[in-house]
């Protein structure tokens, strides 16, 4: 962590931010777009992120009507330069990726101006900008327990696998980051009770510093009466929709497993059923996929939805997975009937066999969804009690009133 004096300042925010809140249409971008916004309305926030392309910085002229002022860096350090920078420094592979210059100095002089009241902190890795003294007056959204989810790594490669030893090193160092600084921030949020709940049994820390503020879904922008499937993505026979980022890990093995061993047992009983896998870059595994018989790899596509309206089901099949599935409020929200993973299903409020179904083995996930195909009413009944589900209990505006209760209660600047 960076020590600096705190200087006094006004009602203006500094919003850290791993990636550029904007487009709003991935999961972590979705939740940092609308926090921001939150915050936007309680005072000025000053803007300072992360870019993954040219993408990315073309677009985020949409946040000005939000920020105050923004700086964006593209992150472009070469994953064995940010590891050989963890290891000569002892700290965790996560932090050095994520270390810059000129976000320092931007933090630094923005502290230093006096015009900042809080810091806000999107993804645990930004909080290795804040001083020591100003971690009083900022709150960190951790998201997701980072560090177990390189245990979650670790356990599931194989015993003699190198990268075996690399996670459990990358748990064990970030997990001891991440409670150094939730020990001194105001509060760190998760992004629900399972995460929050975990988080303090690894830290040993109490609710008093420790809270879940849920995600939320756009209930405007994801509404199935606004959307209609377009005619050419309707493939010949009953379609099965997974979404998501697809160079990520859990994704790709989640999809690799559902068209390798879940579909071929579906289609013993539906033999014309379709899988597309939707989502911007693929990876090469994922790719591969295209080749099998019923698959269709789209790659990034112009608008999500289109292909939530044509879906007969939805799956979301992970299992590894952190914290709340986007893509499963996603569905729910489109009154989409969906078969999700235990792993996906778990920190979601909802109930298994009224908004979802829950099934875990291969086997199991083709009956779930070869029962749904042959079961259209049940479908349309399922789909509805999911979109009446997050209407109740995922809006924005409902999960994210205990953050703006939190922001208002930091202790101000001194006059």
């Amino acid at each position: 962590m960076r020590t600096a004096p705190v200087s006094t300042g006004g009602g203006a925010t500094l919003f850290l931010a791993h990636r550029v809140p904007f487009p709003p249409d991935r999961g972590d971008k979705m939740r940092s777009f609308h926090m921001l916004k939150a915050l936007a309305a309680l005072g000025p926030v000053h803007l300072i992120a992360f870019t993954d392309d040219a993408r990315d910085e073309e677009l985020a002229i949409g946040l000005d009507a939000y920020v105050a002022s923004r700086l964006l860096v593209r992150r472009n350090m070469a994953v064995p330069i940010a590891g050989f920078r963890a290891l000569a420094g002892g700290g965790p592979y996560s932090l050095a990726s994520f270390d810059h210059p000129r976000i320092a100095a931007r933090v630094t002089a923005l502290l230093d101006s006096g015009a900042i009241d809080r810091i806000f902190v999107f993804s645990g890795q930004m909080a290795q900008y804040v001083p020591v003294a100003w971690l009083a007056r900022t709150i960190v959204d951790f998201g997701d327990v980072d560090s177990a989810k390189f245990g979650d790594y670790a356990a599931a490669s194989t015993r003699w696998s190198p990268m075996r030893a690399v996670y459990a090193r990358e748990d064990r160092e970030l997990a001891r980051f991440e409670a150094q600084i939730a020990r001194y921030a105001a509060r760190s949020l998760f992004v629900s009770e399972v995460e929050a709940d975990l988080f303090r049994a690894r830290s040993g820390l109490g609710e008093d510093k420790v809270a879940a503020v849920d995600n939320g879904i756009d209930l405007d922008f994801y509404d199935p009466a606004a959307v209609v499937a377009e005619p050419d993505i309707a493939p010949d026979g009953p379609l099965v929709v997974f979404t998501g980022q697809m160079d990520y890990r859990p994704n790709i093995e989640a999809v690799e497993r559902f068209a390798r061993q879940v579909l071929p047992r579906l289609r013993i009983k539906v033999p014309d059923a379709r899988f597309a896998i939707v989502g911007r870059n693929p990876a090469p595994r994922v790719c591969a996929l295209d080749r099998l018989d019923g698959v269709i790899v789209t790659g990034a596509v112009d608008d999500v939805r289109s292909w939530l309206a044509a879906a007969d089901v939805v799956v979301a099949p992970l299992q590894i997975a952190r914290g709340v599935q986007n893509k499963v409020l996603e569905a729910m929200a489109m009154g989409k009937p969906i078969v999700v993973s235990p792993a996906a299903a778990q920190g979601i409020d909802a109930t298994d066999g009224m908004h979802f179904i829950v099934a875990d083995s291969a086997g199991a996930q083709a009956d779930a969804v070869a029962a749904l195909i042959a079961d259209p009413p049940r479908a349309s009944a399922l789909g509805q009690a999911a979109r009446a589900r997050v209407e109740v209990r995922y809006a924005w505006d409902a999960t994210l009133a205990p953050l703006v209760d939190l922001l208002e209660a930091l202790p101000r600047p001194a006059a």
